[in-house]
């Protein structure tokens, strides 16, 4: 699954490791979420748009 989460990370100016603390996730996990390694559960996924502001459709493309 396709996402945009490093672009929006870097939109807000925020480290891996910043935007992981803030998720309660480790950095590796934002990682491979960004390199489509892994795919977020519901909740992280969630979690990820309400942080920043958008829809989970807008971040992860099917």
């Amino acid at each position: 699954m396709e996402n945009d989460l490093k672009e929006l990370r870097k939109k807000r100016n925020l480290t891996q490791e910043e935007l992981a603390q803030k998720l309660d996730v480790t950095r590796q996990t934002i990682i491979a979420i960004e390199h489509n390694k892994y795919d977020p559960t519901l909740r992280l996924a969630l979690k990820i748009a309400q942080f920043f502001e958008t829809k989970v459709e807008k971040i992860f493309k099917l």
